[in-house]
């Protein structure tokens, strides 16, 4: 479907009511689309700890060598 932002404007709940259900709309000003009103994908809620047991950080993680530290600390002196 497609109506003009004006259009959009007057029927807004109308428009969400039917995006809701599934349906895009496209919005247009002066008959060239320029938006489009769409259903957001469901998204589950975070699961705490979901990822427990499928991640390993290594024992190294925190420890720098002193390359890497130079690299870190330095400035630009530009």
């Amino acid at each position: 479907m497609s109506v003009s932002i004006y259009e959009a404007k007057t029927h807004l709940s109308r428009l969400v009511e039917r995006a809701e259900a599934g349906e895009e709309t496209i919005l247009t000003r002066h008959g060239r689309p320029v938006a489009k009103l769409a259903p957001l994908d469901p998204q589950r809620p975070r699961v705490p700890g979901a990822l427990k047991g499928r991640i390993v950080i290594s024992a190294d993680f925190d420890e720098l060598s002193p390359s890497e530290l130079a690299d870190w600390y330095e400035t630009d002196a530009r």
